[in-house]
């Protein structure tokens, strides 16, 4: 028995419940997509499920470090549906900012379809999460954003910077991207700016 049947079969009883196994079978696809960087031993690359995952335990631990009040609860739901257009869209290198202006209209449409398959209000709900993630718009987005970027930023110096050293991405450049850091976790870039220095001034990341 595939997915496909095992939906169908529960529409058969209860489609409300059919649409929702619908929805986490569809979320499974998420595991088949590759992230540029690897994880911290540097065997593999990150699927953008587990990153999700990791972003959400992300939050949790640096709730105490929050620049503005925050619902942590809505912050971890966020991350754990920030990527999901992935499924449709893919992940785009946060370097290549034309790469990323051309795959928007792909993310919205991706959010159109992915989000519709939940049933409502649920549905609505986390696509709601989805667009204040995108547009910035409140103190939870802001600071799941700054976890999405501290968490990649980590891994990628647990391996040396290499994976932004093959893609020719230079220290000046990490700090640009990175530097949102602050808008959610103040108190944490500083040091976060000082590993990264350090980096340079072993040599391992080109300024």
């Amino acid at each position: 028995m595939d997915s496909n049947e095992v939906v169908a079969l529960a529409g058969t009883v209860n489609p409300d419940l059919a649409a929702r196994l619908g929805f986490i079978y569809e979320l499974d696809r998420l595991k088949s997509v590759l992230r540029q960087n690897v994880i911290a031993d540097g065997s593999r690359n990150e699927n953008s499920a587990e990153h999700s995952w990791h972003l959400a335990m992300t939050a949790l631990a640096m709730a105490p470090y929050a620049k503005e009040p925050i619902d942590l609860t809505q912050v971890m739901k966020t991350l754990l549906v920030h990527d999901i257009v992935e499924i449709d869209a893919g992940d785009v290198d946060i370097f290549d900012t034309a790469g990323r202006a051309d795959n928007e209209a792909a993310e919205q449409r991706a959010a159109e379809r992915i989000f519709a398959l939940l049933p409502e209000p649920d549905g609505s709900e986390l696509r709601r999460l989805w667009d204040d993630y995108e547009a910035q718009s409140s103190a939870d987005a802001r600071f799941a954003y700054a976890c999405d970027r501290l968490q990649p930023f980590m891994l990628n110096l647990a391996v040396g910077g290499r994976t932004w050293a093959a893609r020719g991405v230079t220290a000046t450049q990490v700090k640009q991207i990175n530097s949102r850091i602050a808008d959610g976790l103040t108190h944490v870039w500083p040091t976060a700016e000082m590993i990264l220095d350090k980096a340079v001034s072993d040599g391992t990341l080109e300024p």
